[in-house]
């Protein structure tokens, strides 16, 4: 479009290029002329007709405004400022709307949910009352907010709900241990082979020659036994030179005597024996066992009804989990305290491995005894160097009271923890320290104080009695937290030299991680007769 002015500036024409055989090249749309007494017939039909074309629309633009009635625009000043935008294709009023429900929504956090109001249970419930009951924005975002808080205390009181079963399942035997251990006892009592003497007679020295690789497993689970043992021998280079001794209760013994005398570990040399068999466990050198059998508060502590007193709507669920795996009834029982009685135990040894039943060994474990602990007592991996807050964040502050004075004025909250499950103990210098002593002061302190310096166990006793006499060892000889957590790095599982199922998903438990039985169901025969009878199977 262009305008063209005539030499005298009397008129103004309004023209447009076109390819058309205009010899000008240009059609002419309008002509005005300027001062001049009349308008041309063309300029006066243009007019006409442009008006004709936008009046329909500016009055129904200005209807819609004024029917909307979200603003009562009673001035021109108003309409303009709403009809002005949308004439220029500016009609978006999002940033306003967004302001209104902001405002909206402050009001309602700070108000109190009206009692009659009737939630929906569905978001599709939601949308009908809306349609339905006409409701305004803000009674919308009360049935919003009601809404969302109720779900948020059933997702609540499920996840409590959750821990407490997981707490159950995990403080059980499952109904296929259970039966392994009655019908390797039942076979011990009627099959010879079964109570054949474990070692042989011919092997009884190696129980004390102190060039042989002595580990120590203290547990009353068969099925947890045969793995630790069967992965220790299958990944060591010289399975020749290892003596297990494995120590149960009573009742595991003659099933646990059973098992191994009918399931062979060779060339390893094993021996199997129970507390009872043990003369120097007496209650005069233990004071646990009595605290433990004759302390009410004690047992009620561990045995009894995990949720009273606690009040869920002021705990977290990680707090509350942390809670129950404090008072797991395992921590009562003198299997799990045995460790701090091993150089009396085994009064001819130097250095032992002592393992728990809830590891696996996946690489050659003889270098640990070419470790120099340096004059200390216990090798261990320490657990406060690394990223993973379950697992390997471990502070004093982490197990103790520190709101207590006796803790505050003997430990130190920033103090770096190690963990128990894989230990290399060297029992000669154990016996020149009063490592024992102390681990029984502070238990009958804790025991006087209703359990209030800590909760968690034997861990914490010993990290005080060990104090000072802890060597640090490579973390790679010993994996952490492969029953607290579904994200474990597979990769490090694989090159760990033991990997250790503490906390409550054990591989043998049905809430086990599914990803991470494989590690250890890789080493359980299930096609041994006593198993499969007891319908133990490969998941």
């Amino acid at each position: 479009m262009q305008l063209h002015f005539s030499p005298s500036m009397r008129s103004i024409t309004i023209s447009s290029s076109s390819n058309s055989n205009n010899n000008n090249g240009f059609i002419d749309l309008m002509k005005i002329k300027v001062a001049a007494r009349h308008i041309s017939y063309r300029t006066l039909f243009h007019t006409i007709l442009i008006l004709a074309f936008l009046l329909p629309f500016v009055f129904i633009l200005t209807a819609l405004v004024t029917l909307e009635g979200v603003n009562n625009c009673s001035s021109f000043d108003c309409l303009g400022r709403r009809l002005g935008p949308r004439l220029l294709g500016r009609a978006d009023d999002s940033g306003r709307l967004v302001r209104d429900f902001y405002k909206i929504l402050n009001e309602v956090k700070a108000g109190e949910i009206p009692p009659d109001l009737k939630l929906p249970d569905s978001f599709d419930q939601l949308v009908s009352d809306m349609k339905n009951n006409q409701y305004d924005a803000k009674t919308f975002a009360f049935m919003l907010r009601g809404m969302m808080e109720k779900h948020e205390r059933e997702i609540r009181e499920s996840k409590f709900a959750e821990l407490m079963n997981k707490h159950f399942a995990a403080s059980s035997i499952p109904k296929g241990i259970h039966c392994l251990s009655l019908r390797l006892t039942d076979e011990y009592s009627s099959n010879a082979h079964a109570r054949k003497q474990l070692p042989p007679p011919e092997l009884l020295p190696l129980l004390s020659d102190n060039s042989y690789h002595h580990f120590i497993l203290s547990t009353d689970n068969i099925l947890a036994a045969s793995v630790v043992v069967a992965s220790t021998v299958q990944s060591s280079l010289k399975p020749e030179k290892i003596v297990f001794h494995v120590i149960t209760d009573k009742k595991t013994y003659a099933g646990m005597h059973s098992w191994f005398a009918l399931n062979p570990v060779t060339p390893a040399v094993v021996e199997i024996k129970s507390i009872h068999q043990f003369d120097w466990l007496t209650r005069e050198n233990v004071p646990v066992l009595e605290a433990v059998e004759n302390q009410n508060g004690i047992r009620n502590y561990y045995h009894g009804n995990h949720i009273a007193g606690a009040n869920l709507s002021d705990i977290s669920p990680r707090k509350f989990a942390s809670k129950l795996q404090a008072r797991s009834p395992k921590y009562i029982s003198l299997l799990n305290h045995l460790r701090i009685y091993l150089p009396e135990l085994f009064p001819n040894l130097d250095k032992v491995v002592f393992l728990d039943d809830d590891v696996v060994i996946q690489r050659d474990l003889s270098p640990l005894w070419e470790i120099d602990l340096e004059g200390k007592v216990n090798g261990a991996v320490e657990t406060c160097r690394g990223e993973d807050e379950w697992v390997m964040s471990k502070h004093f502050r982490n197990y103790f009271n520190f709101s207590h004075p006796l803790i505050a004025r003997n430990l130190d909250p920033d103090e770096c923890a190690w963990a128990y499950g894989m230990n290399i103990f060297d029992l000669h210098a154990w016996r020149r320290t009063n490592i024992r002593e102390i681990y029984h002061s502070w238990l009958k302190e804790n025991l006087k104080s209703n359990l209030t310096m800590w909760k968690l166990g034997t861990l914490p006793p010993a990290l005080i009695a060990f104090k000072g006499l802890v060597h640090p060892i490579d973390p790679s000889w010993h994996m952490l937290g492969l029953g607290y957590q579904n994200n474990t790095n597979i990769e490090s599982v694989k090159k760990a030299a033991v990997i250790h199922y503490n906390g409550q998903s054990k591989p043998w438990l049905q809430i086990g991680f599914e990803h991470l039985r494989p590690f250890w169901t890789k080493y359980v025969n299930y096609s041994n007769d006593f198993l499969r009878n007891c319908h133990i199977l490969e998941a």
